[in-house]
């Protein structure tokens, strides 16, 4: 097992900076996820860990040794990519052995090892059959048992389940969370997909162009927000958004006056609150009073939407809530459950004690 070190790495392509002065710290047998849009630079910064990109400036380190210099194959790393890689014309079985006859490992060994990274993913009854006979979410078992065979110092995993349904997303982000709790080794999870993130991670890294805007558990990411990039990519639905002013203790945008529980004015501001912060009330009473926009049914919860100028404002309710579209809805909520932000700089505003 290792630990895993950034420093202050910087990847450009030209006048094109992909990674802008990472430095991080993962410590051994945590699960990192990078999480960001396109073109965050989640990807390349596993990449050069991986040896696949080098950097342009700075350092990597696996345990205490730098690696830059190190062919991919002399990191001790095994990767599982969202194209599962694997041979066609190779059974299961040889699938999954083909790292250990890359490297060198005695023959005699070969059986017990892909038996035991088999049966860890449950892939015992399938070694024998072609990867065409496989559903997706087999396939990626036998990317990850390919992985697992190999017993190495740390994982690295780029969106190993965008090419997945719903369902199996699920399903394989169970399978994933087990194998980390049961294995122990150091994973760099590279994904867009912040429900994964959530789900998986001991801790979340965040990135925007190049740079990690927030670095935490998911629990702080998620209740404690640094900026408005974060706050408005972290949850589902995201953080509703309100741009407005503070006027002598009141929260103004258009269609929305809210109380503050503190005195004072200040111009451009964001107002944060989350969908299951917000309840919905008597029109007479409420904060956010306008026609209802939209009605989503999700089994567990309803979401009922209000557009409040360009942007909608959604409250999560019970699920066996139900309200006509076009109909005035009120929205309310406490005001600890608020989130102040600087609209210029995007950063959180500390609301007063």
């Amino acid at each position: 097992m290792a630990s895993i070190r950034f420093s202050n790495i910087t990847k450009r392509w030209g006048s094109f900076v992909g990674v802008d002065n990472l430095s991080l710290d993962i410590a051994d047998r945590e699960f990192i996820v990078l999480l960001g849009p396109s073109g965050c630079g989640k990807t390349t910064s596993m990449r050069m860990v991986a040896g696949l990109d080098d950097p342009t400036l700075g350092d990597i380190f696996i345990g205490d040794r730098r690696v830059n210099d190190l062919e991919p194959k002399d990191r001790d790393i095994a990767m599982v990519f969202q194209s599962y890689g694997l041979y066609a014309h190779l059974s299961v079985y040889e699938n999954i052995r083909f790292p250990l006859k890359v490297r060198g490992i005695p023959n005699a060994e070969h059986d017990a090892k892909v038996r035991a990274a088999a049966a860890m993913v449950e892939l015992t009854e399938f070694l024998e059959r072609k990867p065409k006979a496989l559903s997706g979410g087999q396939r990626q078992r036998v990317a990850l048992a390919r992985a697992i065979v190999r017993q190495p110092n740390c994982f690295l995993m780029d969106e190993p389940l965008s090419n997945l349904d719903a369902k199996l997303r699920i399903s394989m982000r169970a399978e994933i969370k087990h194998l980390h709790h049961r294995l122990n080794v150091t994973t760099i999870y590279v994904t867009h997909d912040q429900v994964e993130a959530m789900t998986l991670a001991d801790r979340v890294a965040v990135m925007e162009k190049g740079r990690i805007r927030q670095l935490g558990t998911p629990t702080d990411i998620y209740n404690n927000p640094a900026n408005l990039f974060v706050a408005g990519f972290i949850g589902s639905p995201p953080m509703n958004l309100i741009e407005g002013d503070i006027i002598d203790g009141q929260f103004r945008a258009e269609g929305v006056s809210v109380p503050l529980p503190f005195a004072g004015s200040r111009t451009d501001v964001v107002l944060g609150i989350r969908a299951e912060d917000l309840r919905l009330t008597d029109p007479m009473y409420g904060h956010f009073r306008q026609k209802v926009y939209s009605v989503e049914l999700l089994g567990d919860a309803t979401l009922v939407s209000q557009r409040i100028g360009a942007r909608l404002i959604t409250a999560r309710a019970d699920k066996g809530f139900r309200i006509e579209m076009g109909a005035t809805s009120a929205f309310e909520a406490v005001p600890s459950a608020y989130y102040l932000f600087d609209r210029v700089s995007g950063d959180r505003i500390a609301l007063p004690a």
